[in-house]
């Protein structure tokens, strides 16, 4: 598949924009994960503890590998407390009862090693080399790797982080507006697998929200649009997450989400629509990047953005039974 541009290429900075790619599978424990990853891309491999390793170094920087549950993993407080002016046998206990929940840890890792995904975090890539590294879905595919139609318990996902363009709220606004447009379609054209549409880690926005942010009227500042997202998104489970976003662009605002350990600050939008479909052969980041980039070149066109709002509002402001009507008599027209 060919990989699609973007309307905008670069960064405010003038620099190729990056995406970061994010997937979960199952099939595949960390470890056997991270050998491919250094096979496949160099690196040095790091183990940071038995489930969690890293591939350093790579021609794009750090790959992540870890099961995707924090509990087979050691408690990064408990390992860096400070315990320096304790007394000799404090120091000891304490080192017994860091050993003893690392040994915990580790177990409940073995345990739950096929029951829980394997999260591989690639590092930021520059958007025109993203079909390099879609060998790595071919390559897990090979390895046994099983996405999100293996099975209906595997509700797993790949997630895309594509840098923005600019942090200006006209921008930011204009790619909020173009995604509520285009959802329905993105998961038609996804076909997002029935489990992720029970879980509730990609849930679409609410009408009223997308009614308050699609209207010509809504002309917010930064800060507002910041606040209303967070009134009517009280959540990270949206299916375009800006939490990363906003802790980046605000670091001392005062919502806990934006404070929260899962939230990373970063200047990139968190799309988590899309399945983890590695028994499709072809599927990988490319797929669902073209997919993104459709939002980015309606965002883009004003003028097209702007006609599409406002069919938004008139068909969605309407009382239910008139759009039933408008509905049935289109379809007696098209009969």
């Amino acid at each position: 598949m060919t990989l699609q541009a973007p309307p905008n290429r670069t960064n405010s900075d003038g620099k190729t924009r990056r995406v970061g790619v994010e997937i979960e599978f199952a099939g595949l424990p960390p470890r056997d994960t991270a050998k491919l990853v250094r096979e496949l891309f160099g690196g040095e491999l790091n183990v940071v503890s038995p489930h969690r390793l890293l591939v350093e170094a790579t021609r794009w920087g750090e790959f992540g590998i870890e099961l995707d549950t924090q509990y087979a993993h050691p408690d990064k407080t408990l390992l860096e407390e400070h315990h320096e002016g304790d007394s000799e046998w404090a120091r000891q206990q304490h080192q017994r009862r860091i050993e003893f929940h690392q040994k915990t840890r580790e177990l409940i890792g073995d345990m739950v090693t096929g029951l829980v995904p394997t999260e591989i975090v690639c590092p930021p890539i520059p958007w025109d080399e993203l079909d390099q590294l879609d060998q790595l879905f071919g390559a897990l595919r090979d390895k046994g790797a099983k996405g999100t139609d293996a099975s209906l318990l595997y509700g797993f996902g790949l997630h895309l982080n594509p840098e923005v363009e600019r942090l200006d709220v006209d921008y930011l606004l204009a790619m909020m507006q173009a995604y509520l447009l285009l959802a329905s379609w993105l998961r038609d054209e996804i076909k997002v697998d029935i489990t992720r549409e029970v879980l509730p880690h990609a849930n679409p926005f609410h009408k009223e929200y997308a009614l308050k942010v699609l209207n010509s009227g809504y002309q917010p500042d930064l800060d507002t649009f910041i606040d209303d997202y967070l009134h009517y998104n009280p959540t990270r489970n949206r299916e375009l997450d800006l939490l990363p976003l906003f802790a980046h662009l605000r670091p001392d605002h005062p919502h806990e989400l934006l404070h929260s350990q899962l939230t990373k600050p970063r200047p990139t939008f968190h799309y988590r629509l899309p399945n983890a479909q590695l028994s499709q052969p072809g599927w990988g980041s490319v797929v669902e990047w073209n997919r993104w980039v459709e939002v980015e070149k309606l965002a883009a066109n004003s003028d097209v953005l702007r006609a599409r709002c406002n069919e938004y509002i008139a068909e969605h402001s309407q009382p239910w039974w008139r759009r039933c009507k408008t509905k049935l008599l289109g379809l007696f027209k098209s009969s």
